[in-house]
């Protein structure tokens, strides 16, 4: 039952809310309509103005859009000072009309002690308070408050400073299908990381449960406050395990008003190809190692063959053999050009026929041309005949292509994977590779086919659309221009206008979002990476990673732990730049879950801690032991028996298919699926067999609950 003092504060905060939210009506209608009003503006201006106006619609709804994300849960805390008005804090920054702050952004340098101010580092506040809330947008209410006390001459020294009540409460609360944002909620050590520059890369490593992810998305998010104008433009990439994983994650970026993220998963690195599925340990060893460029140099130079026999050519005068001295010396020209295999093949023809003009005219003149003759002006024009023929002769062209063809990457691989003597050549070791034709790739594969794509480069790069319109553009600029005028001084179409301004008039303008650009660009750089769960990418998904941003600006985070890849990282050993950070309170899992779970840890390596538990359930997981044959029936009545009045629930086996059918709204995964995801209760079937596996995915498998846990072991 609340006392009289409390309810008057609640009226107080009540009040300050709904002021809120007047503003941030306000401010979303004026966003939207400027927005709209500079959409509306289709002039014949320059071009200039077209571009202001395009920045104008693009900057007003990039606003409109994170203000309509911060209606729900819209000012959650409070600081209060020695002098002054007190400091509201939400999701996002608003101002009275007089032009005064009057709610501060999460993200925003005064904000941050709402999040890492203590009793002894107070930094200038004196009371901290929690604001809790319920309802959503403009019926949004505050619900309950609690106050943090940092400065111990307050005045109102007896008001509660316990354990943040709204902490415990979002630990505690019913699971959805996807995670939520924690902006009310960031603890200290959290905050930390997520306010780190950034320049270079912040290494993030901690157990499960200790917020990992929540970090590294809310760090994207301060990160597109602080730099918006740097990121805004190259966007940021976010890295994740599995596409579950990612739909599980989606919301929580939208919901604090940032779009400019592109997701994917290390199936995902090949732009074009998206896949889950995983070769064998072994072979994703020796895939994911960077010893395997090598190889794939030596196979795109197996491309670059030298005829075993000469190939004769038919000309109309004569009959030119393409033999392996002439090959072996075009070969070396285009070899020393530098360019990727596709794009060297030009000079190869080039040499290739520039060979076979100089053997032809030796031909044709031998007896009856001398060298000055040869040399001369007819020794000239029989070489142009024999250019002009070989250019359009069916063999010579058949020759090329068989010396030097196209390549595609996935062409290449496939090719290479399915002969097993061509791997054999190679190194009798990457015998382990074959496999058949047509398989469908794999996450292994991912990096091999980027890499391949530098090697061999495009097998023809269209003509850019513009070039047409620059074409037309130059026609009609002289047409105008040829106009007679009878004043002697008169402006002329050239001297106002340029071929590449007349064809920006006719261009239409890509309007798609800076993510949507670049998930449909292979060669875009990010402003920004995170990896998540990185303990698991391969040194040439690292290398992938670093193509796509160069400057290494990138948040990693894992927990070497929880490494199940053949190929996975063995240290954060990630440059001399990087920033190392640990975070080790457990705020998911309950102590009594985590304690059976470090049971796992001796089998995974020495030296490993679990994280401390920041709480007790009081509840122990169960675990019993049934026959193989039993295991369908007793599976289906330890579901019944643990469901959750609300929230989820998952069953986490190694061979998910070997279950019987479960409700649709249990979820069903292996331990790799599992990774990142957490759910109200789970029951772990067959321990031994996910052990054998890897005993990393059986940490992981027990530590996904965050009430309770059940443990179905198999004779």
């Amino acid at each position: 039952m609340e006392d009289a003092g409390t309810t008057r504060e609640l009226a107080v905060e009540n009040d300050r809310l709904r002021h809120l939210h007047r503003l941030l009506a306000a401010e979303l209608a004026e966003a939207t309509g400027r927005a709209g009003t500079a959409a509306a503006v289709m002039t014949e201006e320059t071009d200039s103005s077209r571009f202001q106006r395009d920045l104008a619609v693009g900057t007003w709804s990039d606003r409109a859009t994170r203000l309509r994300a911060a209606r729900n849960g819209l000012a959650f805390g409070r600081l209060d000072h020695p002098a002054g008005p007190p400091t509201y804090v939400g999701r996002t920054g608003l101002a009275d009309a007089d032009g005064e702050t009057a709610l501060v952004d999460w993200r925003a340098p005064a904000a941050r002690p709402f999040y890492c101010a203590t009793v002894a580092t107070p930094e200038g506040v004196t009371r901290r308070r929690h604001l809790r809330l319920a309802g959503l947008g403009p019926q949004e209410r505050v619900v309950a408050l609690h106050d943090d006390i940092l400065d111990v001459g307050a005045a109102d020294i007896s008001a509660d400073t316990a354990a943040d009540p709204a902490l415990l409460a979002a630990l505690t609360a019913p699971r959805s299908g996807t995670m939520r944002d924690i902006v009310s909620t960031i603890q200290g050590e959290q905050d930390a990381i997520i306010r780190l520059p950034l320049t270079g890369t912040v290494v993030v490593e901690g157990g499960p449960g200790t917020g990992k992810t929540a970090v590294a998305l809310h760090r994207v998010a301060y990160l597109l406050y602080a730099h918006r104008e740097q990121l805004a433009r190259r966007g940021v990439l976010v890295v994740g395990p599995s596409a579950a994983f990612l739909r599980y994650v989606a919301d929580v970026l939208p919901s604090l008003g940032e779009t400019a993220v592109v997701f994917t998963t290390p199936g995902g690195l090949r732009h074009g190809i998206d896949t889950a599925a995983l070769d064998a340990p072994e072979v994703a060893r020796i895939k994911g190692e960077l010893s395997i460029l090598d190889v794939l140099r030596r196979a795109v130079a197996q491309r670059q063959e030298l005829p075993a026999e000469p190939l004769r050519i038919e000309l109309d005068d004569v009959t030119v053999e393409v033999d392996a001295e002439l090959v072996h010396e075009a070969r070396d020209a285009a070899r020393a050009s530098g360019l990727p295999h596709n794009a060297a093949r030009a000079v190869f023809r080039d040499a290739l026929g520039t060979a076979l003009v100089r053997d032809a005219v030796l031909r044709i003149g031998d007896g009856w041309l001398d060298q000055r003759e040869l040399t001369g002006t007819l020794g000239r024009e029989l070489a142009g005949d024999v250019r002009r023929e070989l250019a359009t002769h069916r063999g010579f062209h058949a020759a090329v292509e068989e010396l030097w063809p196209l390549c595609t990457p996935e062409r290449l691989l496939a090719e290479l994977l399915g002969d097993r003597d061509r791997l054999a050549a190679l190194d009798p070791a990457l015998v382990v590779l074959h496999r058949a034709q047509g398989d469908a790739w794999t996450v292994s594969d991912a990096p091999l086919l980027d890499e391949l794509v530098e090697l061999l480069g495009e097998v023809e790069r269209p003509e850019p659309e513009s070039r047409g319109l620059d074409d037309t553009a130059r026609r009609v600029l002289e047409a105008l221009d040829e106009v007679e005028s009878d004043e002697e001084f008169a402006l002329r179409a050239t001297d106002v206008l340029n071929t590449a301004t007349l064809a920006e008039r006719h261009t239409e303008r890509d309007l798609r979002t800076v993510a949507e650009r670049a998930a449909a660009d292979r060669d875009w750089t990010f402003g920004h990476v995170v990896v998540d769960e990185a303990q698991e990418l391969s040194p040439m998904d690292w290398r992938v990673l670093v193509r796509r941003c160069p400057t290494r600006s990138m948040t990693v985070v894992g927990d070497l732990a929880q490494r199940s890849a053949a190929a996975g990282s063995r240290t954060w050993d990630v440059g001399p730049r990087a920033v190392h950070r640990t975070l080790t309170i457990n705020y998911r899992t309950p102590a009594e879950i985590m304690d059976r779970a470090a049971q796992v840890l001796p089998e995974i390596g020495p030296g490993l801690e679990a994280p401390r538990s920041v709480r007790h359930s009081g509840e122990l997981p169960w675990e019993r032991t049934v026959d193989r044959a039993d295991l369908g029936v007793e599976l289906v009545a330890a579901v019944a028996a643990d469901r959750p009045d609300a929230g989820t629930m998952a069953v986490i086996a190694p061979e998910p298919a070997a279950l019987p059918d479960l409700d649709p709204d249990v979820t069903v995964l292996t331990p790799p699926e599992s990774k990142g995801q957490e759910f109200d209760v789970v029951i772990v079937v067959d321990p031994d067999g996910i052990r054998a596996g890897c005993p990393a995915d059986l940490y992981v498998a027990l530590t996904r609950a965050t009430q309770r846990l059940g443990i179905l072991a198999v004779r």
